[in-house]
């Protein structure tokens, strides 16, 4: 389908928006390649990019409706041996997190596979599969098993396919520069979507193309991060929730002489997976502003030591090596990442990315924590 001449906003609702910028970036051989072989028109140009919201009420206003999420994993088969095993090999990279699965290509995947790769990422929180022969079409059909498909109202996609973004760190450069000192974007520990009301399940990159030396994406488990706080510290955080903000910024309708401003949601601050039952924590350095109901400075101090916690512990994260055509999937309830720029725009780099939205975070202090649930020590 080709993309359509006129970029209008993701919701038709509203009506103050500018125009996108046009990009006239060179695609990665390899890239475009694989875009010719799905029949992606590019006559238009690539990416496409809709029209951007002006106001923070229209923002906000997007998928603002509460709804049931439908939990594939929830109904898997414990065992997952249909998905297991039809594969060559089943790597676990770290005790903690990360698996790789060789010798499948998803978009071959039946859907009992699909809900038992769904448990698989929810118990490991990130799994990866290489040498996938996928078009992006393919990959938002895998993602729509999953859930919602979150359509963003300003970050660019594959023409004429909504929901399969572009992550094309040298575009990405054309709007931001980019440094050794300030390599910006994804390099900084994140969650993807925190800000909505239903924030994001899976998300599914798939990089046809990654530079030669560098670029690695590191996660880190949202189970083992809680775990490594003591048990009277996880009762001082179980039920307090927290205000997330939004990556992208709008103007206040009423006030926009006040500048940029970002859309919020309140959630918890330790949520239950509802595939597993397990407690994970649930922030991020780079979107979670404040504790609600505690003063700024004790705010800080629980949510820097949060952070702290999350990220510094290198034995609850993994470091994946990409290769050409590989797909990592996990669930960002339960994780943060960080994409590593040490190449620094050196090579080309370029991914497409569907992200499914979940439900509505939640939390249960009846939950175990993974540890606990796997019959771990976990005091």
């Amino acid at each position: 389908m080709a993309p359509s001449a006129i970029a209008l906003p993701i919701d038709s609702r509203i009506k103050d928006f500018k125009a996108p910028r046009k990009d006239n970036l060179g695609l990665p051989e390899t890239t475009r390649a694989r875009l010719e072989k799905a029949g992606i028109d590019l006559s238009n140009g690539y990416p496409e990019r809709p029209g951007v919201p002006l106001y923070l009420d229209d923002a906000t206003s997007i998928r603002n409706v509460e709804r049931e999420h439908v939990e594939p994993g929830a109904r898997a088969d414990k065992s997952k041996s249909a998905l297991l095993s039809a594969a060559k090999e089943v790597i676990h990279l770290t005790s903690h997190i990360g698996t790789e699965i060789v010798g499948l290509q998803l978009k071959d995947l039946t859907d009992q596979q699909k809900d038992e790769l769904g448990l698989l990422i929810a118990e490991r929180s990130v799994v990866f599969f290489r040498d996938q022969d996928l078009s992006p079409q393919e990959q938002k059909k895998l993602g729509e098993h999953y859930g919602e498909i979150e359509i963003h109202p300003q970050t660019p996609h594959v023409p004429g396919v909504k929901g399969v973004n572009i992550i094309w760190p040298a575009l990405q450069a054309t709007e931001r520069k980019a440094s050794f000192r300030q390599p910006g974007g994804a390099s900084r520990w994140h969650s993807d979507l925190v800000h909505e009301l239903h924030p994001a399940g899976i998300t599914h990159l798939h990089n046809d193309t990654v530079p030669s030396i560098g670029g690695d994406t590191l996660w880190a488990s949202g189970y083992s991060a809680y775990s490594k706080l003591s048990p009277e510290f996880r009762k001082i955080i179980d039920g307090k929730k927290a205000i997330y903000f939004s990556a992208h910024t709008y103007l206040d309708r009423n006030d926009p002489e006040a500048g940029p401003k970002h859309i919020e949601r309140i959630h918890p601050l330790v949520r239950v997976h509802p595939a597993t039952g397990w407690k994970s924590l649930f922030v991020n350095r780079a979107m979670t502003k404040a504790i609600v109901g505690l003063d700024k400075d004790e705010s800080d101090v629980i949510l820097n030591y949060l952070f702290h916690v999350y990220e510094s512990n290198v034995d609850i994260q993994v470091r994946f090596k990409w290769t050409p055509r590989t797909s990592a999937i996990w669930d960002n309830r339960i994780t943060i990442h960080n994409a590593s720029w040490d190449y620094e725009g050196s090579e080309p780099r370029h991914g497409t990315r569907v992200t499914t939205l979940a439900e509505k975070p939640y939390f249960d202090p009846d939950a175990p924590t993974r540890r606990q649930a796997l019959g771990l020590e976990d005091d």
